[in-house]
């Protein structure tokens, strides 16, 4: 069990070290990714991009596990 949370630890540093350059390539920002925005308000609700990340990382997991 430790080894999973010192891994999932990893993986969030990480995404947080690489988010800004995630951010230049459009990811948070792709068509489907859900904004509304009021006075004093801000929604967000990222599905497409939480779809191509969640993709992405089957993809690499699989791959590394054969």
């Amino acid at each position: 069990m430790a080894k999973w949370l010192i891994t999932l630890g990893l993986i969030l540093v990480a995404a947080g070290l690489l988010w800004p350059w995630l951010a230049k390539l459009g990811l948070g920002n792709l068509p489907g990714d859900i904004r509304i925005e009021r006075r004093g308000y801000t929604f967000y609700l990222p599905i497409t991009s939480s779809l191509l990340v969640s993709a992405i990382l089957t993809l690499i997991l699989w791959i590394f596990r054969r």
